[in-house]
């Protein structure tokens, strides 16, 4: 029977532990008898090697492949080139995934020496950067490595001119020595904390979560490419998309009339796609939530990359505080409550020592229920990779026991209390017993951060 797409992707990309045990396992079969060779011969190569022209000399060397699953994250291939003439070697890691629809940023606080193991995939359209210390690293080849071999490849390129550059460019000597000496600091572990960012246009990139960890420590955050993003990924012609998309909104401003939208139809309108900047469709309903406002629905699909999105936009003016709801659910009847999360929200239950950050799901309008089955299955199939072998056993059984905490929550198993901190005051929890005040929520009015208010571009709006 032939092997179907996802069976072949399963035996291609075996999680790393058990690559590792293949390779053992094949160099102690090399060193037995003969016989044994021969049935090792029979079986499929872990590591693929391909001859390859060396760029340094032009002559023939090995590239040697291995297509490997990193738990977290999803499937690469690590490719190592050495040249026997020249002595010439280079290491680089390539997503084996296609580009994804958005990009992702990562943001990622170092407290400890043991966060400094914490992996980093760089793929090569990824800049890296420690704002503390004023360094960006720009995109180049693909990395697998950890936050402290970042630190330590700086050091390393920064170092080798500096004699030189001493007698030549003094000035420029103290500068560098001067940085040099405070991401040694940094590896060494005597200037903590200290932030990492991860900015990957081409969402390929990822830096290690460990379970439970609050959005102050590590975050995600998911954004649509500029034009200049793509083009540089290569998905679109700058000039002729730049050109087609201009026309198409000189064509909309001069062929279609605004109409006034009523809550008992569907709006359709056409759009420009974030992913692939075509035309096409959005879809578009007013809804009317009982005892808050009034909220538009959207949602978007692509038939030329096959995009989709779903979203929910809160109207009216910003009010000068926030809101943050308070819910104890503590009968399985409260997660059926309607729950509208907006972009801003952010979500946490401290029982669960689940922290979602603002932008996390996007805007939301579904049960209680619903949401927490959506962050389930988002940290089930994306996060969390129970047929890895390589994983720590203390962290896969934090997982464990954290993704059952979730279930129980689900099925209405375990008291909790849920907390919707929103800025923006633009998200709803249903209160059962409307108009009367609900015993076991609270809602109360927050001050903005000076931060919030920088984040959402409010520092910037005169009136």
């Amino acid at each position: 029977m032939p092997l179907l797409p996802e069976d072949k992707n399963s035996s291609l990309f075996q999680p790393v532990g058990s690559t590792v045990e293949a390779i053992a396992h094949a160099e102690t079969t090399n060193d037995a008898p003969d016989s044994a060779n021969t049935q090792a011969n029979d079986e499929p190569q872990v590591v693929q090697e391909i001859e390859s022209l060396c760029m340094n000399c032009h002559e023939n060397g090995t590239t040697r492949l291995l297509l490997t699953s990193i738990p977290y994250f999803r499937e690469v291939i690590l490719m190592s080139f050495s040249c026997p003439h020249c002595g010439f070697r280079n290491s680089e890691i390539q997503p084996a995934s296609e580009i994804q629809e958005k990009g992702s940023l990562y943001k990622f606080q170092v407290e400890s020496k043991e966060d400094l193991n914490r992996q980093v995939v760089k793929s090569e359209s990824c800049d890296c950067a420690f704002p503390s210390i004023s360094l960006e690293i720009p995109h180049q080849r693909g990395q697998l490595t950890t936050v402290e071999g970042l630190l330590t490849e700086v050091v390393e390129d920064l170092s080798q001119s500096q004699p030189v550059r001493k007698y030549t460019e003094p000035e420029a000597y103290e500068k560098i020595e001067a940085v040099l000496t405070k991401i040694q600091e940094m590896i060494d572990g005597t200037v903590f904390p200290f932030e990492v960012i991860v900015d990957d246009p081409a969402g390929n990139s990822w830096i290690e979560l460990s379970p439970g960890e609050s959005h102050e420590k590590w975050s995600k955050t998911e954004y649509f490419r500029t034009l200049q993003q793509n083009e540089t990924l290569g998905l679109v012609n700058a000039d002729r998309d730049a050109e087609e998309v201009e026309q198409d909104s000189q064509q909309d401003a001069d062929g279609q009339q605004t109409a006034p939208i009523s809550n008992d139809e569907v709006h359709t309108f056409q759009a420009t796609c974030p992913s692939c900047l075509r035309r096409c469709d959005t879809h578009m309903k007013l809804v009317d939530i009982p005892h808050f406002k009034e909220v538009v629905i959207m949602s978007t699909a692509c038939d030329n990359c096959g995009y989709k999105s779903n979203e929910v936009k809160t109207g009216g003016e910003i009010p000068p505080k926030g809101k943050r709801i308070t819910l104890k659910v503590d009968d399985p009847e409260d997660l059926a409550r309607d729950i509208l999360k907006s972009e801003t929200c952010a979500l946490t239950i401290p029982e669960l020592n689940l922290d979602l950050t603002a932008g996390t799901l996007g805007g939301r309008f579904t049960t209680l229920e619903g949401l927490l089955r959506e962050v389930y299955e988002q940290l089930d199939t994306r996060v969390f990779n129970e047929t890895s072998d390589s994983m720590d056993p203390e962290r896969l059984e934090r997982w464990r026991t954290f993704l059952q905490g979730l279930q129980d929550a689900i099925d209405g198993k375990r008291v909790f209390t849920l907390i919707l901190d929103d800025p923006l005051a633009a998200s709803y929890l249903q209160n059962v017993y409307a108009p009367d005040p609900d015993p076991n929520m609270t809602i109360e009015e927050v001050e903005r951060t000076a931060e919030q208010n920088e984040d959402l571009g409010l520092n910037e709006i005169n009136v």
